[in-house]
């Protein structure tokens, strides 16, 4: 697991050194005051990371906490543009540090060298902020004018977060630097259909990593005799339930892969049926008769042997995936990245670029104490939260700091451990028993 000795010396970087380090180097502050870069951020950091909602009173508080009182209206009036570039610097160099805790004791994952899940998560923005960040717009003149979308690739085994970047709310997934970034040979990386793009995985096969990925209800498909097929009608010609061949995908049959495939109980199908026409309804859009067919089955392609991963494993991982959109949920419902008491436009910016950074130092702390699958976030989040100030007022000290985070850690072994369930079975039951039907097929769809 990740060593106290080693977090320590790592926050004390990040959030002195290098925060004030990244006050001059923005212009926020230009002479020598009370409030320093490392104060500042700090309090940013620590005091929403105790408390989402606070407002700039409860702020100036934990400011205080920190040995500088400063009135409400001085703190403020320091959410300027120079103080989000500030912030954001910061979280880039809080990034370049990966931590990662003692891999997960799960034979599927050590197959590989890494299992890499990838996502995106966007939040809206105040529409000041268009001309920085251009959102996907909506049905208000305003609404949706400015986003942020996230960018996160996180190392599921050892809960790393390998990734993390964000970019206007109107960028594609596909055009990501970070979906296509490195990953070494024997890597598995595991998205979803935002990522879908042909070129991406013949590199990330030409270079000896494997894929696993959904596929698009129109893709084109060429069978093992080379005939051309669509994916509807491939699978409506199957007699059986499951489906492990090899086929070529895309018009030129660039791309040699195992189409792997499972039938899923009609409850499910019908659920899945009705979740695309109440989207389509939105929309103002039909549903064609394949994509609802389709609905009746679980389809990936890998470019894995089948000694490396069976059509039961491929369901097991697939299902893993959910835990990336698990992570999102606690960074918005717990972290409250998304919501601010703010209205001008860079206090907004600037309280998103500072709870993104304390999820990171959250997550950091979280993973002192292993691995996070078979583990309550939630509960983990609140026992880091509850000690936020202790760890902001720590900073300055290292043996304090130390203390502060074995004390926390010891804390976070004890509670959170996720039991085993017969029904609705946990990530870490199915990836531990990939081929007991029960938990494939409950597969979320």
């Amino acid at each position: 697991m990740l060593n106290v000795t080693h977090l320590a010396p790592v926050l004390q970087t990040v959030l002195t050194t290098d925060a004030d380090d990244a006050a001059r180097a923005t212009g926020f502050l230009r002479r020598q005051r009370k409030l320093t870069g490392s104060v500042f951020v700090r309090t940013l950091v620590f005091g929403w990371l105790h408390d989402p909602s606070a407002s700039v009173e409860t702020l100036t508080e934990t400011c205080a906490d920190l040995g500088v009182e400063l009135a409400p209206s001085s703190l403020d009036e320091r959410f300027t543009p120079q103080a989000a570039d500030c912030l954001a610097v910061v979280l880039s160099q809080a990034l370049e540090h990966v931590l990662s805790a003692r891999p997960a004791a799960v034979p599927l994952l050590r197959r590989f060298n890494g299992v890499y899940l990838q996502d995106s998560s966007s939040i809206r923005l105040p529409a000041a902020l268009a001309p920085f960040l251009p959102g996907c717009g909506g049905s208000g003149p305003d609404a949706g004018a400015a986003a942020l979308k996230l960018q996160v690739r996180w190392e599921i085994s050892g809960c790393a977060l390998e990734g993390l970047s964000w970019h206007p709310g109107r960028a594609a997934d596909t055009k990501a630097p970070l979906s296509q970034a490195f990953l070494p040979a024997g890597a598995l990386r595991l998205a979803d259909l935002g990522y879908f793009e042909l070129n991406t995985l013949q590199a990330y096969d030409e270079q000896k990593v494997y894929f696993l990925s959904r596929l698009p209800s129109r893709s084109v498909l060429y069978d093992g005799q080379g005939h051309k097929q669509r994916l509807g009608a491939l699978l409506a010609a199957v007699p059986g339930n499951a489906v492990d061949a090899e086929v070529h995908v895309g018009a030129d049959k660039r791309l040699r892969c195992r189409l792997l495939a499972l039938r899923v109980p009609a409850a499910v199908a019908q659920q899945r049926r009705q979740r695309l026409h109440q989207q389509a309804q939105k929309k103002g859009r039909k549903v064609s008769a394949e994509r609802l067919a389709l609905c009746a089955w679980t389809v990936y392609i890998t470019n894995a042997p089948a000694q490396k991963l069976s059509l039961r494993e491929a369901l097991a991982l697939g299902r893993a995936r959910w835990q990336i959109e698990l992570l999102f949920k606690l960074w918005k419902s717990e972290g409250r990245i998304d919501k601010s008491r703010g209205q001008r436009p860079w206090r907004v910016l600037c309280e998103v670029y500072a709870k993104l950074l304390a999820m990171v130092v959250q997550h950091w702390v979280l993973l002192t104490a292993g691995p996070l699958l078979g583990r309550s976030a939630v509960k983990a989040a609140r026992q880091v939260r509850r000690q936020a100030v202790h760890l902001a007022q720590a900073l300055g000290v290292a043996g304090q700091l130390q203390r502060v985070l074995r004390r926390l850690q010891k804390r976070l072994e004890r509670s959170g451990r996720i039991k085993g369930r017969r029904r609705d079975a946990s990530t870490i039951q199915v990836l531990l028993d990939p081929e007991h039907r029960t938990f494939s097929d409950r597969r979320k769809p």
